[in-house]
């Protein structure tokens, strides 16, 4: 399982530093993202490598599983009482319709949500100060964590795992 770390950097030019150090060190291009200020961002930063900036797929991705369990035990309950005369078809459709239902309830409440590492380094991105997040082993980046602050990076307090790994 692939854990989330978050490192502060004081610039793009360290960021930037802080990304090859770990990218020479094995992490995976995929795997390291940048988050800062709006204004940054907009002129500096690539798409690639900006994080989202809403909990809207992981948003979905929970009511999507809450949606679709509600549909399949109200699809179940329903088999149950033979006076609605469902069938197990009808089941698979209330469970299918559930999910549907609960992603995308699920995914309009996540997109007005800020993602968990804006929230939580609000006042270091608004100071100026660039992220870096890396995903991987928390072993391996618990052993490169040293290496990185060589490059200029500050680790944060924020251990987690990744939502879409």
């Amino acid at each position: 399982m692939k854990i989330r770390h978050v490192f502060s950097t004081p610039d793009l030019d360290t960021a930037q530093a802080v990304m090859n150090t770990a990218r020479g060190a094995g992490v995976d291009n995929d795997d390291i993202l940048l988050v800062a200020r709006s204004d940054i961002e907009l002129e500096d930063i690539p798409n690639e490598r900006k994080e989202a900036d809403t909990d809207l797929i992981p948003a979905a991705l929970r009511g999507a599983g809450y949606g679709g369990a509600a549909g399949l035990l109200a699809g179940l309950a329903a088999v149950v009482l033979t006076p609605i005369g469902l069938t197990l078809a009808g089941a698979a459709a209330a469970t299918v319709a559930g999910a549907a239902v609960g992603c995308w309830a699920s995914a309009l409440v996540g997109s007005s949500i800020p993602d968990p590492i804006r929230r939580k380094f609000d006042a270091e991105i608004q100071s100026g100060r660039i992220l870096v997040v890396l995903d991987g082993k928390k072993e391996f980046l618990d052993a490169l964590e040293s290496t990185l602050i060589a490059s200029g990076a500050t680790p944060l307090p924020y251990e987690s795992t990744k939502a879409m790994a």
